[in-house]
């Protein structure tokens, strides 16, 4: 079969000849036909993610939209190593498939599982989102921020704050339920200032997709302006700015934050893909919008290391 092939760290996945997997007891055989570049599909191809397993070579992507042995329509989620789900054909648990709604087309469905889990299982596996809180989300110009503004709103946050340096993406997302914007690249007083303002009325939860110094700041404006043990519930799932941030000890002492992260890992596989099902299931009914662009397969060498913009990039496959 053809396949994205990864066959050393660090190299960018090759389109070649790969064997075609046999199905064991418990998996499906899945005849794929779109699968997308995330994050999580790019890093761990990379060897960057820390739950890449370094064995080589192996197929590329973790996720994707195929048809069953009996024609079910699918989406499925991480293959079984060295499969991947950027090939012909991919092979996984009957745990991690679930047959998709007939409208919902392949390439929306493959683009929005990955994004729409990072903020439904950060709100609903961790942070616990109760009706009627308000949501900060750092980050929100990004497509799975995007998602994030929207996610929220339909599990019943009452306000959502939205952070970002893309001031066009910004000015947008008021459309797709955000209450209030805050723009990263205003000086840093300014964004200080309106970060205090929106603790002090009152942030139940903070979703973070950048760390570095917007959420150093995030913390800062929290432990100074949230009122004396009101809890705040801060979600890390993404590292866009920088790997690391300097907290003083201080707002950790003087605060009732609450940090954790969200991802593979601290949340299992199931609750992962039952985050995935739910965002699946609802993509339609809540008019949850992802903008897509498509290409065959045979181009991922030259899309790779493409710069991901406001839409995600789906690769689409032939049999």
């Amino acid at each position: 079969m053809k396949a994205a092939v990864v066959l050393a760290p660090g190299r960018t996945p090759v389109y070649s000849d790969f064997e075609t997997p046999a199905p064991a007891p418990g998996e499906h055989l899945i005849r794929v036909s779109a699968a997308a570049l995330s994050h999580l599909a790019r890093s761990r191809a990379e060897g960057r993610h820390y739950s890449a397993d370094h064995r080589y070579p192996f197929v590329a992507g973790i996720d994707g939209v195929g048809r069953l042995e009996d024609g079910t329509r699918v989406y499925f989620l991480l293959p079984r190593a060295p499969y991947g789900a950027f090939a012909q054909w991919s092979v996984a648990p009957a745990a991690r498939c679930v047959a998709l709604a007939d409208d919902l087309d392949d390439a929306t469905a493959a683009a929005i599982a990955n994004p729409g889990m990072s903020s439904c299982a950060a709100l609903v596996e961790r942070a616990r989102l109760k009706t009627g809180e308000t949501v900060l989300i750092n980050g929100a110009t990004g497509i799975a921020g995007r998602l994030a503004v929207q996610i929220a709103k339909h599990l019943g946050a009452k306000r959502v704050i939205a952070t970002g340096r893309n001031l066009e993406a910004l000015a947008t997302l008021r459309a797709l339920g955000a209450d209030a914007t805050i723009a990263l690249v205003a000086d840093e007083a300014a964004q200080q200032a309106a970060l205090e303002r929106e603790f002090a009325t009152g942030v139940d939860i903070v979703l973070d997709y950048l760390w570095g110094e917007s959420a150093q700041r995030l913390l800062i404006a929290a432990a100074r302006s949230a009122p004396d043990g009101a809890p705040i519930r801060f979600v890390q799932i993404g590292s866009m700015s920088a790997p690391e941030i300097k907290l003083p000890a201080a707002v950790l002492r003087s605060s009732s934050i609450e940090m954790m992260g969200s991802g593979l890992s601290s949340v299992s596989v199931a609750r992962l893909f039952a985050a995935i099902s739910q965002v699946l299931r609802v993509a339609r009914p809540a008019g949850l919008q992802i903008a897509t662009e498509v290409a065959p397969l045979s181009e991922i060498e030259r899309r790779w290391a493409q710069a991901e913009s406001a839409r995600r990039l789906v690769f689409t496959l032939d049999s």
